[in-house]
């Protein structure tokens, strides 16, 4: 038996918890900020992230700062960030903020960003 890939790279994925949406608005947002993000990336990340699986880990926070908190600290470590908000023709007002990505990046830089926010 093999032993399971170790993760050196991944994305995290960040959606606001207090925002009503259905799970398919949901997933398209998570989707709008997983490209953002990787468009952000260096190409050597972009590169050591597909080569592993392009690992992804979805989370959640209880409103909209809490997403731009996370933004300005992700920046400042030089993690690539993305808010997405949402151009509104379907369930949420125009302009609402929806979503965060990061990375991808290294897992032990997100991981002391992220390791305190719950899983979707």
């Amino acid at each position: 038996m093999r032993d399971p890939p170790e993760f050196a790279w991944k994305q995290c994925l960040i959606i606001r918890d207090d925002v009503k949406m259905s799970c398919g608005k949901k997933c398209a947002q998570i989707a709008h900020a997983a490209i953002g993000a990787y468009e952000k990336a260096s190409a050597a990340s972009k590169r050591s992230w597909l080569d592993e699986g392009q690992k992804k880990v979805t989370l959640k926070v209880s409103g909209e700062r809490a997403l731009f908190e996370l933004k300005v600290i992700a920046e400042a470590n030089g993690i690539p960030a993305c808010i997405i908000q949402d151009a509104g023709l379907t369930e949420i007002p125009p302009g609402t903020v929806t979503a965060l990505g990061l990375g991808p990046a290294k897992s032990e830089l997100l991981d002391r960003i992220t390791s305190d926010l719950k899983l979707l």
